[in-house]
């Protein structure tokens, strides 16, 4: 059954994937800056390129998780939701203020918006990741609590289930622990510290509730399978997620001035972190293997299974490829990191997005599933995103296994930029790699234009 009030969630849905678009173009740039450093130089350095680049993921995929809340909770508590002008309200103040936030990083010097935007009030400027002004932090609380309230309260009046109680935890734990964005202490390490108590908690940590409770709807929505089934997988996922993620907090305090004990504690933690993404993979295969029907929106199926697989690969391979403490030594902040991050985000959590547009915005424009036509441009993307993605992490992880070596194992360690300069080729390849995906994003995009022959409810 489709709710009236569910249609709120396609504005974020649609500005998800635009600010997906602009969050590639700076991506696509700062690649280029790599091998070619004076690219657009003074107009757009790499500080601010990659700043911009960094933030449109935060903000974009912060659309889709409201979008995907907006969607799913009505129809899981049997319920309108509780105030749909609300949510309206609050996609326009978001909105406003991230695009005012990023023109702020490319037209104003960054130590200029700092003065401006009240950083002498409360510092909270400068952090990797979290370099939005004050002002920027202030709006996100509000919209964030305004979202929460409204959630929250759809739930409440109406059916609670498994799906919806993970999701509200995941979301009130990503919006509890962005507060510490706000602490910004003196002291370096703890500094760094707490830092990560945004960063990591988010993505190894609540933010894996909101990947869970998302492809459990949509696997029900997909299969059929029981809810009983289903739910009881979530449960074991998020259980194992929350024991390895937080302690896994450890592998980002070895190095940092924390007790020696973290290296101990981060070790074993992080190596138990790929298990619930194993389960998630043998979760999501289970389901479609026992699926009751044959939904007509087949590629929301493909997204699903492909972001538990590629979620595994990427945070749970790639993670554990660098983890532990004797390995992480070597290859702490070279470009394995970066291989890491770059699969893990996509696959965890763009892909999932990604799932529930695919499977939501064919009903939200009156119909079951795009025609046949569109789905298969949209596998196509699905393809090209995927296997650029590979690339990209491949081609990192190659340049930094040479970077290890040359910059800090060999005989005669070589200074970073002569290091850099003999990984470029890696870099160029990446770069054409990235292409490959811009490509794919953009045949993502046309598939919601293709017309046919539409498929029945």
């Amino acid at each position: 059954m489709q709710y009236k009030s569910q249609v709120v969630a396609k504005p974020y849905f649609i500005a998800a994937i635009a600010l997906f678009v602009g969050q590639i173009v700076f991506g696509l740039a700062m690649g280029l800056q790599y091998v070619i450093g004076d690219f657009l130089f003074p107009a757009i350095p790499f500080n601010v390129a990659r700043m911009v680049h960094t933030n449109l993921l935060i903000v974009w995929l912060l659309f889709g998780f409201m979008g995907a809340a907006y969607y799913m909770v009505p129809e899981e508590s049997e319920t309108e939701l509780f105030s749909p002008k609300l949510a309206l309200i609050m996609f326009w103040i978001f909105l406003v203020a991230g695009a005012l936030t990023i023109l702020g990083y490319l037209a104003v010097p960054y130590a200029t918006l700092a003065e401006w935007s009240g950083n002498n009030i409360v510092q909270t400027m400068g952090r990797e990741f979290l370099e939005q002004p004050l002002l920027t932090k202030i709006g996100i609380v509000i919209v964030a609590l305004a979202f929460l309230f409204n959630i929250t309260m759809t739930v409440l009046r109406g059916r609670k289930t498994a799906i919806s109680s993970v999701l509200l935890l995941g979301l009130w734990g990503l919006a509890i622990f962005f507060l510490f964005s706000f602490y910004n202490p003196t002291n370096l390490v703890l500094d760094k510290y707490y830092w990560w108590w945004v960063v990591h908690l988010w993505v190894e940590g609540v933010w894996e509730l909101i990947l869970g409770s998302l492809l459990a709807f949509v696997l029900i929505k997909v299969t059929g399978v029981d809810r009983e089934v289903i739910e009881k997988w979530l449960y074991v996922i998020i259980t194992l997620t929350l024991i390895s993620g937080i302690l896994g907090t450890g592998h980002h305090y070895y190095w940092i001035g924390t007790p020696e004990y973290w290296q101990l504690l981060g070790s074993v933690f992080s190596a138990l972190e790929p298990i619930p993404f194993f389960a998630m993979t043998i979760f999501a295969f289970n389901m479609v293997s026992r699926r009751r029907r044959e939904h007509p929106n087949k590629v929301a199926t493909l997204w699903a299974l492909g972001t538990s697989v590629m979620a595994f690969l990427g945070a749970g391979v790639w993670g554990f490829l660098h983890t532990l403490a004797p390995v992480n030594y070597y290859t702490h902040g070279t470009q394995i990191t970066a291989a890491h991050g770059h699969l893990s985000f996509f696959g965890a959590y763009v892909m999932v997005v990604l799932t529930i547009i695919s499977y939501a915005m064919p009903i939200l424009r009156g119909r079951a599933a795009n025609s046949a036509k569109a789905q298969l441009v949209e596998m196509w993307s699905f393809w090209l995103m995927s296997i650029s993605m590979l690339l990209i992490t491949l081609f990192l992880t190659a340049a930094g296994i040479l970077q290890v070596w040359l910059q800090r194992i060999s005989d005669n360690p070589l200074p970073f930029m002569d290091v850099q300069e003999k990984i470029s080729i890696f870099y160029w390849m990446r770069e054409w790699a990235g292409v490959g995906f811009f490509i794919g994003l953009v045949v993502y995009v046309a598939s919601f234009f293709v017309k046919g022959e539409k498929q029945s409810a």
